[in-house]
Formats: C-alpha cells, sequence, structure tokens
C-alpha cells in the first residue's frame, strides 16, 4: 500500500524556499562590540575565535566591520581602566562604553544598544553592590535596593552618550523601573529598555568573562541570577519587567532555554530577544575545529532554531558571519 499523504512533496528545489516558516535575515542579528580601555591594540579573545577586544580608538572601525556583513545593530561592552568596589567608572562621563558611544554614533549608522551592568567595572566582579564582608560569608550576596541608584546612573549616563538602547543585565529586582525612572527625568523618554528579564546563572558564560574581564573575584551569581531549573519563574520576572516598562524582553543564555522563549513569545506581545552566549559560540567552534561539525552550517542551525522558538533578536558572537551568507 502506497501513502495517500507525502509531506516529501513540499521539500523539493523550487518549492522548500515558499513553504520555509521561518527565516533569518540580518536585521534579525545583534553583534557583541568589546571595547578596551586598557589597550591601544587590538587583542584576542582566547576562548572566543575571531572576537577581539578593540580600543576606544578603533570602535568606530570595528563597527563598521560589523556594518558591513549587513548586521545592523551593535551591543557595547566596556573593560575600564580602573575598577573600584561600587563599580564607579560604570557611570562616568568619560568611561570606556560612553566615549566609545559618541564615536560610534556620530560616525556610524550602527544602532546602538549597550549593557548597563556593573560587573565589569567592580573590583569583586558582582554585579552590584556587595554585603559587607561578603569575601568571607558565601551566604552573603549583592545588596539589591543601593544597586538601583547606580544602574540608573550607568543607563543614563550611556543615553546621555548617544545610546539608542539600553539593557540591563544584573538581574536586580527592580531594574528596570529604576532605569525607567532615571530615563524619564533626565529627558531620554525615547530611549528603550532591553531588559535581561530571564536571566540564568548558566555554565555557558566562561568565554565572555574572559572576554570582559568580568568573573567573580569570590563566590558566584546565583543568589540573584536565574536558577536553571525554573522555567515558571521565569514567566514570573517578565511579568515583572512588563509591568516596570521594558520595552523588548531578553532570554540569556539562548539554546538551552529555548522552552523558556517560546513561553514568552506565547504570552506577551512585546518583542523577544535570545542571547547565544559565548559558551554556545565557543562550543561549536571547538568542534569544527576538531573536524566534527561544519561550523557555518551548524551556527546557521543554531539561530534559525532560536528565531523558530520566538525570538525577534537575537544576540550573537556568529551575527558577521552568519550575515553575510544569508
Amino acid at each position: 500500500m502506497q501513502p495517500t499523504r507525502r509531506p516529501r512533496r513540499l521539500r523539493t528545489d523550487g518549492v522548500r524556499g515558499l513553504v520555509s516558516e521561518t527565516e533569518l535575515s540580518a536585521s534579525d542579528l545583534i553583534a557583541p562590540v568589546f571595547v578596551d580601555a586598557t589597550t591601544d591594540e587590538r587583542v584576542p579573545i582566547e576562548t572566543m575565535p575571531g572576537h577581539e577586544r578593540v580600543p576606544v580608538d578603533e570602535a568606530v572601525d570595528r563597527v563598521e566591520e560589523v556594518l558591513a556583513t549587513g548586521v545592523e545593530a551593535v551591543i557595547v561592552f566596556g573593560i575600564p581602566e580602573d575598577k573600584d568596589e561600587r563599580g564607579s567608572r560604570a557611570w562616568a562621563a568619560d568611561g570606556v562604553v560612553q566615549r566609545a558611544v559618541e564615536r560610534i554614533t556620530a560616525e556610524t549608522d550602527a544602532y546602538v544598544i549597550t549593557d548597563v551592568c556593573l560587573c565589569e567595572y567592580t573590583s569583586h566582579g558582582h554585579c552590584g553592590v556587595i554585603e559587607d564582608d561578603a569575601e568571607d560569608d558565601p551566604t552573603l550576596t549583592v545588596e539589591n535596593d543601593p544597586t538601583l541608584d547606580l544602574l540608573a546612573n550607568t543607563a543614563v549616563s550611556h543615553a546621555r552618550a548617544g545610546a539608542d538602547m539600553v539593557a540591563p543585565s544584573s538581574m536586580t529586582d527592580g531594574m528596570v523601573e529604576a532605569i525607567r525612572e532615571g530615563l524619564d527625568a533626565d529627558s531620554h523618554e525615547d530611549v528603550p529598555i532591553m531588559s535581561y528579564a530571564a536571566k540564568y546563572e548558566s555554565a555557558f558564560y566562561g568565554p565572555f568573562r574572559d572576554a570582559a574581564d568580568g568573573a567573580p573575584a569570590f563566590g558566584d551569581r546565583r543568589h540573584y541570577q536565574m536558577d536553571p531549573a525554573n522555567a515558571r519563574e521565569a514567566m514570573r520576572e517578565v511579568e515583572l519587567d512588563v509591568q516596570q516598562g521594558a520595552d523588548v524582553l531578553m532570554v540569556k543564555p539562548a539554546l538551552p532555554y529555548l522552552d523558556v522563549v517560546q513561553s514568552i513569545r506565547t504570552e506577551y506581545d512585546h518583542p523577544v530577544a535570545a542571547y547565544n552566549v559565548s559558551g554556545e559560540y565557543a562550543m561549536l567552534h571547538a568542534a569544527a575545529e576538531k573536524g566534527w561539525l561544519d561550523l557555518a552550517a551548524v551556527a546557521h542551525e543554531s539561530l534559525l532554531s532560536i528565531k523558530r522558538a520566538g525570538a525577534d533578536l537575537i544576540l550573537t558572537y556568529f551575527a558577521e558571519d552568519v550575515a553575510e551568507r544569508l
């Protein structure tokens, strides 16, 4: 007996593209850019092949390289010249991100997003003000409410420098509301907030911490980033950010949390972003270097799966390579 229903009919060349359900384009992608105030030359990031820290003087050139591939948006991370307990260089008018953003927005057409967090700027590597004696007591953690003003100050300083969007990533309770109030009070009502609404305490961040020099000096971030075991909690986190005025909702990491991406897409009308993080990037590179995987093919398939799950925007270290092939 022969089958009467044959899905393979629509898999032939010619019709295959016409019935494709998901399309990935360069305009879906956001490319991370690392700007380093401690160097006068580009520094390769060993754990993230193909990526570099660039000095402020080369920030514009780096962004132009991104734009040449068809990617239209970048997110800027900074490595400051010095650090302190409160991360004060994060909101300094002459800080590394502020100087880079001023140049990028003045000299390119890129849409510029800035990461709003303190971990790259604090001497202890945590995402805010730490409790007294936290270094000696692993049960102590970042103080939530005193951190809010610092995050708001940082976001305002980025907006003053010309950032088109700010992206708070600290998982501090109330961060979206504090930043929204700070931006509005400083006449930046039109600057949107892309909140890292569901950011997990993940093992996939290792290469990024090398790239941004933001690893904790002690302890870990399990007391303020989400437990990888929890999905329902993510929806509560997202709802709080929606109530506080988030414009875009981010899930980080992407591939291990596609169920969360899909749930947010189903529940909310907001644009959904997903961060295809450094560990996801590095593991595919490592497998490709062994000859086990075709890097271009698995990179494209990974990003397509994120888009299929419901992400409108994808932050990825593959942005340039994939965009050039689309």
